[in-house]
């Protein structure tokens, strides 16, 4: 398993185009990711790595179905938070950020294709297989150099990433949280009765 600890090891260790040292921002707010209804009595929160294939599973499988029962229907509020394990990761959510009204829409791209991009070779490679997806979803180049060189914001959101992942004890993907509850991977029948619970409550 993976843990936060390595996580940022590695992190602190990689490198984008400009070169980052990751470094607390002040200045900058990374806004989280929400779909459904904000008032809503129940808040149901995803932390998930874009390289992750049990997130990836949990998106094809889950997702799904949460999203038509309980997102599309305003029962409840969804916060997707990015946990980054690897640079990919981070470099996938920076090109899904690039456009926040994309966001969802590249993310699920992102899983989709994640045996293509993720296994495209050298690291070089992986960013230009998951640069298509931003094309193909409708971000320019211009775009993507724009957001995939910005320093300052990859820095806020690792800051970001730890800040939250400590807060909510997060060391594994999928993590789900219902109303601050922390659960594992859930199927969609265990996570949907414990909406519904808390939406009886």
């Amino acid at each position: 398993m993976i843990t936060r600890r390595t996580a940022l090891a590695t992190l602190a260790a990689t490198t984008l185009p400009g070169s980052i040292a990751f470094a607390q921002d002040d200045a900058i707010t990374i806004p989280e990711m929400r779909l459904g209804n904000e008032l809503a009595k129940v808040t149901v929160t995803e932390y998930a790595s874009f390289t992750c294939p049990h997130c990836a599973n949990f998106h094809a499988n889950t997702y799904p179905q949460l999203k038509a029962n309980y997102i599309d229907t305003d029962k409840i509020n969804f916060i997707y938070r990015e946990v980054y394990f690897d640079r990919f990761g981070l470099w996938g959510a920076m090109i899904a950020r690039c456009d926040p009204s994309k966001y969802f829409g590249i993310a699920d791209m992102l899983y989709d294709r994640q045996g293509d991009w993720s296994r495209a070779g050298e690291p070089a490679e992986i960013v230009a297989a998951m640069r298509k997806i931003g094309l193909v979803a409708g971000l320019s180049n211009e775009q993507l150099d724009t957001c995939m060189n910005d320093q300052k914001t990859a820095e806020a959101m690792v800051a970001r990433f730890q800040e939250t992942s400590t807060q909510d004890d997060v060391n594994s993907t999928p993590t789900i949280l219902v109303n601050g509850t922390k659960y594992g991977n859930l199927p969609y029948a265990e996570l949907a009765e414990i909406i519904e619970t808390e939406l009886g409550k």
